[in-house]
């Protein structure tokens, strides 16, 4: 959970420098124009603050800097800021679209932050089939019977696509349901033009039987049609047409054609009833709706996002932003007279340029419709658990160009879903505040045990080292991050060991060690040498330390870590280094750390129990102390496994990945551009491995599928 941060005071309050600076900043804002636009706030050291948009430029920055806002969260922004910049635009909704860009990509202090992930996936149904009844032949056997398949990434205009679906499970499932009911194929064209005889599919009535002539295109066309209608929510509409044929089927005495219709009516009944919609509230464009719930606590929000498309509800998925407390009070800074319909909204009566009051989950919501549609379709009705400004949907309709209505009190069906959605965000918060919250337990639990002199528990730092191999082949060392209560992937590191015996874990963790820590024992001993030298890269997060900004001093390095953060990209010195390995490995670790002149009590190592039995580790330390033995249930212990555990899988696939690289020689192959995984695959197999291709002539090569005359003689030339 986000602890509060402490309040800011201005460093410089009441100085001459400081009423410079506002002075400044007060002539600045008279300029601005009464026009649509975007601001920017930086602090001394030149970072972005925050990010906003207005639609009456001078009115909307004046309201940060003409009222008192100390002891707030907009106080705390407010005494670091140091420059502004504006950007005039013609539109409102062109400024929302630039604060949206801005955003995503500069990642500004106090705005609300959603993940940019909108890498959906779709069903894709390749190509066009000829029109159920056409007469002519395809120019191939596999584009006269499209497949379907799970799609995720950039669109092609070759082919067609129904979603977005929240999740690969759902796209799973409906592709699942289309084989039981339309039974389309799903295989490959390389396979698909290469059967003799129906695959297992057609056996368990998944499938039809295209690849071996078991229907024909017309009839096949007539399924995909069927399918397609289905997916673009037509379900009654097709579920009528399928009785009027089964009935002619009937009349005309074709009782196994009727009989087949029947089922797949059965089938369709079936899915449509547990899908729990009603799709006949729905009608026309509308039948393509998102539902979006709410809900804060504990300092933390979740967006629960549930889809439904062509009438079928197909999931939620949920979002958790960053900086919600901060983004929320700066968000209740707008103007009223900025904002859509303050009633719907709850907001209080305020004079043009007064703040308004508004709930956190007004603030969320909106960052996240402009986060998350901005530059991507919008369905044509969004239902919502609280208001939308109307600026905001006639921004998005500008930006889209197409009409967006937004519903926040629906009735009867749509109620439900949104009931439902809410009900889903609800659970899913309460899922990550009590994981957050047990992560927080096993910190605390750490620190007490090891008596750590840690006094904010998001600043503890732990870096795990690993050594892999196999039989000492292909070394590698892992360095994993343990911040701010989980696992920093982004700083995540490997290590290729080279120089030393196969199979000396010894030498490979010295080496490690050294390559990691030497650099930030060089600068932290220049640094001690001569204290008063700012720092070449980063002067100012020093000088900011020395105003005594709590902010400033926690988010900036220590003395002599500032330069090491940026050149290495490995944070400033941990707290504590877990070292997976018992005395031996620890012995080593001393060793490196007494040559860097570095703390010895930084290093532990998790020794391994009697027969290796999970629950039994040991610490042991490099300076002297006794060993020390948690209890198989401590949440102290649990922390250090979790952290060694991920260290050791972290090794384990790097030195498989290379390992496997060195085996077959692909990393020959991928030198030479244009060969990628899939083609050094075909070439390895052709010719049997990279002796195969290596005696290859370039005819040979070139005779490979995928491979070029021209690439033929790059990959001979690059083996010769």
């Amino acid at each position: 959970m986000n602890a509060e941060p402490p309040a800011e005071p201005n460093p410089a309050a009441g100085s001459a420098e400081a009423q410079a600076v506002r002075n400044r900043l007060l002539a600045e804002v008279a300029a601005l124009p009464a026009l649509p636009g975007v601001y920017r706030w930086f602090d001394a050291q030149d970072n972005l603050l925050y990010v906003g948009k207005a639609r009456h430029l001078k009115k909307r920055v004046s309201s940060y800097l003409q009222r008192d806002h100390d002891g707030t969260r907009i106080g705390q922004m407010v005494s670091r800021i140091a420059r502004l910049q504006t950007t005039v635009v013609r539109t409102e909704a062109e400024a929302l679209l630039l604060e949206n860009n801005l955003i995503k990509t500069l990642l500004p202090r106090f705005n609300i932050l959603f993940r940019d992930d909108k890498s959906y996936p779709y069903l894709k149904i390749t190509g066009t089939p000829p029109a159920a009844g056409a007469t002519g032949v395809a120019a191939s056997a596999s584009q006269a019977f499209p497949r379907m398949a799970y799609f995720r990434g950039a669109v092609d205009r070759k082919h067609r696509y129904f979603g977005p679906y929240p999740n690969a499970w759902a796209v799973k499932q409906t592709i699942q349901l289309m084989q039981k009911v339309f039974r389309l194929r799903t295989c490959e064209d390389t396979v698909f033009n290469h059967r003799s005889r129906p695959c297992l599919l057609y056996q368990i009535q998944r499938c039809s039987g295209p690849c071996v002539g078991l229907v024909s295109a017309a009839d096949y066309a007539a399924d995909v049609h069927q399918a397609e209608r289905f997916l673009l929510g037509e379900q009654q509409a097709l579920i009528d047409d399928m009785q009027a044929r089964m009935m002619a089927h009937a009349e005309a005495l074709a009782f196994e054609q009727a009989a087949a219709l029947r089922d797949r009516i059965g089938s369709l009944s079936r899915v449509l009833h547990q899908q729990s919609m009603d799709a006949s509230s729905l009608s026309g464009a509308a039948q393509d709706v998102d539902i979006l719930a709410v809900k804060v606590a504990g300092g933390r929000a979740c967006v629960n996002l549930a889809m439904v498309r062509g009438s079928r509800h197909l999931g939620d998925r949920a979002y958790f932003p960053a900086h919600v407390d901060e983004g929320a009070a700066l968000f209740n800074l707008e103007p009223a007279d900025e904002g859509g319909d303050d009633a719907s909204m709850n907001a209080q009566a305020a004079e043009p340029g007064e703040a308004t009051s508004r709930a956190p989950e007004v603030a969320v919501l909106e960052a996240f419709v402009a986060q998350h549609y901005l530059g991507q379709a919008v369905p044509p009705l969004l239902i919502t658990s609280h208001a939308l400004s109307s600026s905001l949907l006639d921004a998005l309709a500008e930006a889209g160009g197409t009409k967006v209505r937004a519903q926040h009190q629906p009735r009867e069906q749509r109620r439900i879903w949104l009931d439902m959605a809410s009900k889903g965000a609800e659970l899913a918060l309460a899922r990550l505040l009590s994981e957050e919250g047990s992560q927080q337990q096993r910190t605390r639990a750490l620190v007490d045990a090891l008596d750590l002199d840690i006094a904010d528990l998001a600043q503890l730092r732990i870096e795990c080292f690993d050594i892999s191999h196999t039989a000492g082949e292909a070394t590698q060392a892992s360095c994993v991050v343990y911040e701010g209560h989980q696992m920093q992937s982004a700083q995540y590191r490997r290590f290729n060991i080279e120089g030393i015996t196969g199979g000396d874990d010894y030498a490979a963790m010295r080496q490690v060690l050294t390559r990691r820590y030497a650099r930030l024992a060089e600068a932290m001993s220049s640094d001690a040498a001569d204290p008063s030298s700012p720092d070449p890269i980063e002067p100012a997060a020093e000088q900011a330390a020395a105003r005594n900004d709590p902010t400033a001093e926690a988010a900036a390095p220590k003395v002599g870590e500032t330069r090491i953060r940026k050149r290495s990209g490995l944070a400033r010195l941990p707290d504590l280094v877990l070292v997976d390995g018992g005395q031996g490995q620890v012995s080593m670790a001393r060793e490196v750390f007494e040559e860097l002149g570095l703390d010895l009590a930084l290093i532990i190592g998790v020794e391994k129990g009697e027969r290796r039995k999970v629950g039994l580790e040991e610490l042991v330390f490099a300076d002297g102390r006794a060993k020390v033995y948690l209890g198989h249930d401590s949440a102290a212990l649990m922390l250090v496994a979790q952290i060694r555990d991920e260290a050791h899988r972290f090794a384990i696939t790097g030195m498989r990945a290379k390992r496997a690289s060195v085996r077959t020689g692909g990393s020959k192959l991928e030198d030479v551009a244009g060969i990628g995984p899939r083609k050094r695959a075909k070439l390895l197999q052709r010719f049997g491995g990279l002796r195969g291709v290596a005696g290859a002539s370039v005819e040979d090569l070139a005779a490979v599928e995928g491979i070029s005359r021209d690439l033929a003689e790059e990959i001979y030339r690059a083996l010769h």
